[in-house]
């Protein structure tokens, strides 16, 4: 089902720098967008909303459809191809596409295994993908870790536990696989950010929260990372919650540089929305009208 906003929401699509600022870009009461990515050259945005794919030009602040065809409605998963042309999207048919950044065809990658697929991360040389698989279309059961080659062909898993996992990126060396997965409480819905290597070698959490953490996204440089809080308690990556955006140096996962609490959750950080240089990110807010905008807490 696709998600709209509710009376008296809105969207508002948002930029943080490393440096602690924020600023409101875009907003709208008439489209539900979600899942920032950031363009190779800087200049825009990409988007889902509606189930269609977005693009958000920068500088002009203007918004338009990007024209694709032979997809089924999309979700919130989708990342740009490295070279900057192409794209990686998920579809609400469960099967992973791609296509030209610049709209036309789409061509389905995964086969009709009865598994859904949900892309997170593709590997620096564009050769790999790394999705979420659900075996079978059940969601009673947890996500599995699984990799394939980005032109299409046989999947492979990595073993990261017994819990759910969800989001796997690669870094930006193309050595690990970071993640937010269940497999270290016993605590049912309690995801905490980990990294393993492509090798399924050197599992790791990187820190232990008693909050709900979700969607850890590397900088191109590898120096930063962001990743979404939901409260204690919180069952996987709902909606219309109070959540906070995180900003931290990857050399102290456990030391948050800035925070930025919001209304949102789905949608707001589900996949890498790092500029190219490094230097600030993008996610998306759904205020109500008694709720506030994001505002930094700097180093807490």
């Amino acid at each position: 089902m696709l998600r709209t906003l509710q009376t008296g929401q809105r969207c508002e699509v948002w930029i943080a720098s490393v440096t602690g600022e924020s600023e409101l870009v875009y907003s709208t009461d008439e489209l539900l967008l979600e899942a920032p990515n950031w363009t190779l050259d800087g200049s825009a945005l990409v988007l889902n909303g509606d189930g269609k794919l977005w693009r958000f030009e920068l500088p002009g602040r203007t918004i338009s459809q990007v024209p694709l065809t032979g997809i089924p409605d999309l979700n919130n998963d989708h990342v740009l191809a490295p070279d900057g042309t192409g794209i990686f999207l998920s579809a609400n048919d469960g099967h992973i596409y791609r296509a030209a950044l610049s709209g036309g065809p789409a061509e389905r990658i995964t086969d009709a295994d009865g598994s859904f697929h949900f892309l997170h991360g593709v590997s620096p040389d564009g050769s790999q993908l790394a999705y979420v698989g659900i075996e079978a279309g059940d969601f009673t059961q947890p996500g599995r870790l699984r990799t394939i080659p980005s032109d299409g062909g046989a999947t492979a898993g990595v073993d990261v536990g017994p819990g759910h996992c969800d989001g796997p990126e690669y870094s930006p060396d193309g050595k690990w696989l970071y993640l937010n997965t269940e497999s270290f409480s016993a605590l049912h819905g309690h995801a905490q950010l980990a990294r393993v290597q492509v090798d399924g070698s050197d599992f790791e959490r990187l820190l232990e929260s008693e909050t709900v953490d979700w969607f850890p996204h590397l900088s191109p440089d590898g120096g930063w990372a962001s990743y979404i809080r939901f409260p204690r308690g919180t069952e996987g990556h709902p909606a219309d919650l109070p959540v906070a955006v995180v900003l931290v140096s990857t050399s102290d996962w456990t030391a948050p540089l800035h925070t930025w609490p919001l209304f949102g959750g789905q949608g707001t950080l589900n996949v890498n929305s790092w500029s190219p240089d490094s230097r600030r990110f993008a996610f998306v807010a759904y205020p109500l009208a008694t709720t506030d905008s994001p505002k930094d807490q700097a180093r807490d």
